[in-house]
């Protein structure tokens, strides 16, 4: 088969599917190996970039999927009244960064973390289909663990979570002391 017949038929793959697919689907779907499967799509990702389309294709854990360019972004809101458009505050922000780094992880391990109720964020954070549930812990009362998805991938510029910023424990602590010094802070100042 031609490569620019298996090119299209990857595009179709991708366009058609809306979300991201394993790269072992789209080699068995092209008759290819993995690593062959691989150049193909990342030749195609190149060809995208430079020429300048209003689509790319990007890689998510090894995954990849057919996505607009944020440049775009106003002009299809401006066709479309219901595309997505949320706020992530500071205390989503930093519910989301425990999330991340932390996961899978409880409810009641986020809210020792943050010092503070995390129900309302965790809740907002899966409206927005940045964080999910990823199982239940074995302990009593089996409560729910969760994790990022491929939309926190996307919307941040992760193919992977390996590559979020590292952090070491010590930092960890510190900004985690941090939090709950804010907190007594604000408690105090809206006692007065």
């Amino acid at each position: 088969m031609q490569l620019n017949k298996i090119e299209a038929i990857i595009e179709a793959i991708l366009f058609s599917m809306g979300e991201a697919v394993e790269l072992e689907k789209i080699a068995e779907a092209i008759d290819h190996n993995k690593k062959t499967a691989k150049k193909i799509i990342t030749n195609m990702m190149h060809k995208y970039e430079e020429e300048d389309r209003g689509v790319i294709i990007i890689e998510l854990d090894n995954a990849y999927q057919m996505c607009t360019k944020t440049q775009y972004y106003e002009y299809i809101r401006r066709v479309n009244n219901k595309a997505k458009s949320y706020v992530l505050t500071d205390v989503l922000l930093e519910t989301l960064s425990i999330i991340a780094y932390k996961q899978p992880i409880t409810k009641s391990q986020i809210e020792k973390i943050r010092g503070v109720s995390s129900y309302h964020c965790v809740n907002k954070l899966i409206e927005f289909n940045l964080v999910c549930e990823k199982g239940r812990l074995d302990a009593p009362g089996r409560p729910i663990l969760f994790g990022t998805t491929q939309d926190f991938l996307r919307n941040f510029g992760f193919q992977s979570l390996h590559e979020l910023p590292s952090l070491d424990e010590d930092r960890l602590d510190k900004i985690q002391i941090e939090a709950m010094e804010e907190v007594k802070l604000k408690d105090l100042n809206s006692k007065e």
